[in-house]
């Protein structure tokens, strides 16, 4: 098999490319802009005004509150002080979550539970990641105060929750909701004033901003207890000087995808459909991970088996023919355990060896998903059997 003379990306959901225009408007922040935003003096002002500029754009477009938006290093951090922070806080003694989250909620969720600070309930789920909203309710019922953690939709798969549904169970037994945004963050539009969820997150980097910074949305009111030490910033919530140009370039990022959502969105789900037909076309008996319906599926996740059995080396092979996929999230990479969603969902293990992960960009073309399948039935020779 010989390398290809291109590579083609298609794992925008493990990291978008960062948008030129970000990075020309973050550069007047690193080469022309000094201080410290915690400072008093003009430099310090500047930037805090910076700063604040930022907070208030990213809450104008959830409909909050700008203090109540906390800058963070990541949406890792940021679910780390949600979920750590709440239980502490506010006495929590158990959460319900599923097993398919992702692993900055899973491995806080596991490592409360191993201590014995918090009991868990995981909800049952169907081939398509979802749950059933009467378990949910049983659970609530069972255990009032509790905390709910739920994400908007799956990184693997794609499956998008319902989350005012979500949290209007949640507020009607007492509950803290928190939800991993991370996915659809500029994606899917967010109303914080008509959606009871106490708290949501999000990375720069998965809307074509900067790695490295992120943001958790705390409703006004809701306690939380920082997890990180040695500062006042963020309200107390989270110390430690804030990273200024990475902080306005994720606003700028921000504010570019919602401004262009409709065409943004149009762009990605016709990628999706256009690749989707393509596979189905090319093969017989694709079994799609996740939702089946595009109304319930985010527009930049199509995660597919193309088959059982054989050798577990597609994604390899797919690399080698200049091709960036993944079978799962980009955070278990090396692990070697196979994906945990797909686990979660009842995909056979003979079938998740075999699973893609293709997730969109604007940067991507049709022309490129004509070059992936070209590729793909180069690769998998065999007719693909029905199963999972």
């Amino acid at each position: 098999m010989s390398h290809s003379p291109i590579r083609i990306y298609l794992d925008n959901a493990a990291s978008t490319p960062m948008d030129p225009e970000v990075y020309d408007y973050m550069r007047k922040f690193y080469c022309e802009w000094a201080g410290n935003p915690s400072a008093t003096h003009a430099h310090g002002r500047a930037l805090r005004s910076a700063l604040e500029e930022a907070r208030r754009t990213i809450s104008g477009h959830l409909y909050c509150k700008p203090g109540e938006i906390v800058f963070t290093s990541g949406g890792t951090e940021a679910d780390n002080l949600a979920i750590r922070g709440a239980v502490e806080a506010n006495g929590i003694a158990h959460i319900i979550s599923t097993r398919i989250e992702h692993h900055a909620v899973t491995h806080v969720v596991e490592a409360l539970e191993a201590k014995g600070a918090v009991t868990v309930t995981y909800l049952d789920l169907d081939r398509e990641g979802r749950f059933d909203f009467a378990q949910l309710e049983a659970a609530l019922t069972a255990n009032p105060g509790c905390l709910v953690s739920l994400m908007h939709a799956n990184n693997e798969i794609g499956t998008v929750y319902d989350l005012h549904r979500i949290g209007t169970l949640c507020k009607a037994h007492g509950a803290l909701f928190h939800s991993d945004t991370v996915q659809t963050m500029g994606h899917l539009t967010l109303n914080l004033q008509e959606t009871p969820v106490d708290f949501i997150t999000a990375s720069a980097h998965k809307f074509y901003g900067p790695k490295g910074v992120g943001f958790l949305y705390v409703r006004k009111g809701v306690k939380v207890k920082p997890i990180l030490l040695g500062g006042s910033q963020e309200r107390e919530l989270r110390a430690g000087t804030e990273n200024v140009p990475a902080i306005a370039g994720m606003a700028f990022a921000l504010d570019k995808c919602y401004k262009n959502l409709e065409t943004k969105n149009a762009h990605l789900s016709g990628l999706r459909s256009y690749l989707l037909s393509k596979l189905n076309n090319a093969f017989s008996g694709i079994l799609i991970n996740g939702s089946s319906d595009p109304a319930t599926a985010l527009p930049t996740v199509l995660n597919v088996c193309m088959g059982s059995g054989g050798d577990g080396m597609l994604l390899f092979q797919l690399d080698l023919e200049g091709i960036s996929v993944s079978g799962g999230s980009a955070c278990s990479a090396g692990a070697d355990v196979g994906s945990h969603v797909l686990r979660g969902i009842g995909v056979a293990p003979d079938y998740a060896q075999n699973a893609v992960r293709f997730s969109f960009g604007m940067q991507n073309t049709r022309e490129e998903i004509d070059w992936v399948v070209a590729k793909l039935e180069a690769i998998v020779k065999e007719p693909v059997a029905h199963g999972g």
